[in-house]
């Protein structure tokens, strides 16, 4: 499968499980990351969990970590300085009904460890 768009898949295995709720995956995916710059040009983020796509999110803004309002995870976990997350919301069925289910583990170098891969987002814009 090839994804289109400028996108980040997120590797979110430790916090997924079959009966993980809507706020608890949008959560594990939306922070914390070490993640630069090329951040700002990332339209979707992909929840991957045993190198398929669980979620497809829409991304609104990139914050420090720790700065918004998280439900399901406590502050002590997502206040990390130098880290950062996401704002943003599912995205559209159109892009969801493409892309979940989707087998991605071609996208990840073997025995990768950063659960973070850049897609479509050049390295200097």
């Amino acid at each position: 499968m090839h994804i289109a768009e400028p996108s980040l898949l997120i590797r979110i295995s430790r916090s997924w499980h079959g009966g993980i709720s809507t706020a608890a995956l949008y959560e594990a995916t939306r922070g914390v990351w070490k993640i630069g710059e090329r951040r700002e040009q990332v339209e979707l983020v992909f929840a991957v969990a045993s190198g398929v796509i669980r979620e497809v999110y829409r991304v609104h803004a990139w914050h420090p970590a720790g700065t918004t309002l998280y439900h399901t995870r406590v502050p002590v976990d997502v206040a990390i300085q130098g880290r950062w997350e996401f704002t943003g919301e599912q995205a559209e069925e159109m892009i969801r009904s493409r892309y979940l289910g989707i087998d991605v583990t071609g996208y990840f170098s073997q025995g990768s460890s950063n659960p973070i891969q850049y897609v479509n987002v050049p390295i200097n814009p």
